[in-house]
């Protein structure tokens, strides 16, 4: 993780350059090594090397539209992450600003921006949040002023280790592909389109795990602790207009709300536990992911079942339990999860949901006796507007910065 005050720089992106056409050439004479006779491949068929990338090349996932991508879009998430967490300079004016980050996303995406170094842009996706200190700046400029949803801040919680320059931020930028190099590639564009109008504040990579299926054309990933992660939310049409999509006022219409956690995990002390303990934390099996009251893993935890000398099957301090929707009589998430393993082992804990409370509810009652945040420790903590769709002719940011 870089330093907060540390500005992006043309060396940087130089030196990232060299390294990836340093390894693009040594795969190059790596492949070449394996053709007999000359070690060239014939001048008018494609090298078989080349057939199986652009084989394996994923579907491009459109930028523009109702709503932004990387939320929803691609299913299942992409295998690798970078999130940036950056602040407007005091002279950053923030319409333009987005405008020209929503126009370089779709150039990225569409393989059109020579920043790429032609790399194929394959399922390349970037979200674009803006942090509570702009939303309550665009609120206050509508007629009257209004309150805006995504205007207010995270309240702390226990187990936070967070220093002040991991706190808050303007500006999210979640950048997911399948390809590992792309996320860097796209940051780096991103930050050099910005120029002085952005510092950075901080940054993390990370990964998911296999994807393990979960009902009907779903998957979710394996965390770091061995357990199925994201197997409830707002997965349906239905469900996500409910829960997940902001209807309005007109300016976030078609955005939502994330809540950004990187949390450390005690992985030495939670792998002594036995299998049966740490089944315990989390309410659930860790081989199949079914509720330890039973059923399938898309069954609904049956948090009344007792054995027959009453004990309940969930315990009670189990992380199904405590944050039950239904128990905590709010709306459910949908999680973008991946695991990390520098500066330390641990989750990027991303969710999105359409009222913060659903988050802030669900923890503080975490917050209150769960088995599993006695494993956690947050480092970094942030909470941002995800900005409606864009297009050509609405550009990114304009609903609410015209």
């Amino acid at each position: 993780m870089r330093p907060p005050d540390h500005q992006p720089s043309r060396r940087r992106f130089l030196d990232a350059t060299g390294a990836m056409v340093a390894l693009g050439l040594t795969a190059g004479c790596t492949s070449d090594a394996g053709h007999s006779g000359s070690g060239r491949a014939s001048d008018d068929a494609e090298p078989p090397d080349a057939q199986t990338a652009s084989a394996a090349t994923p579907a491009p996932v459109p930028a523009t539209g109702t709503h932004q991508a990387g939320i929803t879009l691609p299913q299942p998430a992409q295998g690798n992450l970078l999130a940036v967490v950056a602040d407007l300079t005091a002279a950053a004016d923030p319409g333009p600003l987005l405008a020209e980050l929503g126009r370089a996303v779709a150039a990225l995406t569409a393989g059109t921006d020579a920043r790429l170094l032609g790399l194929p842009p394959g399922d390349l996706t970037v979200t674009v949040g803006v942090g509570p200190r702009l939303v309550r700046t665009a609120g206050a400029a509508l007629p009257g002023g209004t309150d805006l949803p995504g205007g207010t801040d995270l309240p702390r919680f226990s187990r936070e280790q967070v220093a002040a320059g991991a706190r808050g931020g303007d500006l999210l930028l979640q950048i997911c592909a399948s390809d590992a190099l792309l996320p860097a590639v796209a940051a780096t564009a991103l930050l050099e389109q910005a120029g002085s109008r952005l510092r950075e504040r901080w940054r993390q990579s990370a990964h998911r795990g296999a994807n393990i299926p979960v009902g009907k054309s779903l998957t979710a990933p394996r965390n770091l602790l061995g357990f199925i992660d994201g197997i409830v939310g707002p997965h349906t049409a239905e469900a996500q207009q409910r829960n997940l999509w902001l209807a309005g006022p007109s300016q976030v219409a078609g955005g939502t709300i994330a809540v950004v956690r990187r949390m450390a995990l005690d992985l030495p002390r939670f792998a002594a536990l036995s299998v049966a303990e740490q089944e315990a934390v989390f309410g659930r099996r860790r081989t199949s992911g079914a509720p330890l009251s039973g059923g399938a893993i898309t069954a609904d935890p049956s948090l009344g079942a007792k054995t027959p000398d009453g004990r309940y099957l969930i315990p009670a301090d189990a992380h199904v339990r405590r944050a039950n929707a239904n128990a905590v009589g709010a709306g459910l998430m949908l999680r973008r999860s991946y695991s990390t393993d520098a500066p330390a082992a641990g989750l990027l804990f991303i969710s999105f949901q359409n009222e913060l409370r659903t988050f802030t509810s669900t923890l503080a009652r975490m917050d209150d006796s769960d088995a599993l945040l006695a494993f956690t420790t947050t480092t970094a903590t942030g909470t941002f507007l995800i900005l409606p769709g864009f297009t050509p002719h609405r550009p990114l940011g304009s609903t609410l910065f015209p």
